[in-house]
């Protein structure tokens, strides 16, 4: 390696540094808040004086934190199970299948995954306290469907146009239905492709605070980060900050994990149908 080679590569690991480092930042600063005593809060120190564990334990003695954390997990693997499921059948038909207006379903698909989500909060709203949905799981996870369908459909279609479909012709030669072949030729083929579809999913559900917050009102349903929002201090003269901090943390563990668990199948995932030859 020359002289000119070592300085780029010098140069890329201290940028890839700063990103990090600037990426980290925050988070760094939430666990520090959260590990605070509730009179050191205001200081201006980065690293708490005394560790404590009292905002984490607040949290979890109100019964709001747990009932929202349970409501979230709920909703989230649900609104991925069926999001995820439905996708793989659409992106099949889409790649496999020919039918009269073909070409426009994916641009039909992006037109729905790029609409505003804000605009349809209002009518939303008064329609589900028509219909007796308002306030309920259901009522979270058809909106999150909507918005997080197109999105794994687009990821599934771009992974089974790089499938090898001469396994799928071979098990219809050997007998086999076309489900058959689609659900155990195919669907293990495309477990990255699903994977990747279903950890965006996930993320989306799991971090949604516009309809968790317009579209419930106790905790019946509400998610945890609507639930953040109306921590309150033990007083009117307190701020919740650290309580806040501390659901904070707790609430992004599952998404970290997640990633640094998966994180090779995720990239396997995303980059499917980059590259072809």
């Amino acid at each position: 390696m020359n002289m000119h080679q070592r300085m780029q590569s010098v140069a890329w690991s201290g940028f890839g540094v700063i990103v990090m480092l600037y990426a980290l930042m925050p988070v760094a600063w939430i666990i520090s808040l959260s590990l605070k005593r509730s009179a050191d809060l205001n200081d201006q120190r980065f690293f708490p004086e005394v560790i404590t564990f009292q905002h984490y334990q607040a949290i979890f003695k109100d019964a709001q934190f747990p009932a929202a954390l349970w409501n979230s997990f709920g909703i989230a693997l649900t609104a991925t199970g069926l999001s995820v499921l439905l996708a793989m059948f659409v992106a099949y038909a889409i790649v496999r299948l020919e039918f009269p207006g073909k070409k426009w379903v994916l641009a039909l698909v992006l037109a729905v995954s790029m609409f505003p989500p804000v605009s349809v909060i209002g009518p939303l709203f008064n329609l589900w306290r028509s219909i007796g949905l308002f306030d309920t799981w259901t009522g979270l996870v058809i909106p999150y469907m909507t918005f997080t369908l197109p999105l794994a459909i687009w990821t599934l279609s771009a992974f089974f146009k790089e499938l090898p479909w001469d396994l799928d012709k071979a098990a219809r030669i050997d007998g086999a239905t076309p489900f058959q072949a689609f659900w155990h030729i195919i669907v293990p083929l495309a477990a990255p492709g699903i994977f990747t579809a279903a950890i965006l999913v996930f993320i989306f559900a799991w971090n949604d605070f516009l309809f968790a917050t317009s579209l419930t009102s106790t905790q019946t349903a509400r998610t945890v980060p609507a639930a953040i929002a109306f921590f309150t201090g033990s007083s009117q003269f307190e701020q919740p900050t650290g309580s806040i901090a501390a659901a904070s943390v707790i609430v992004t563990l599952p998404v970290i994990v997640m990633v640094l668990l998966f994180q090779k199948r995720i990239v396997a995932g995303l980059t499917a149908g980059a590259v072809k030859g």
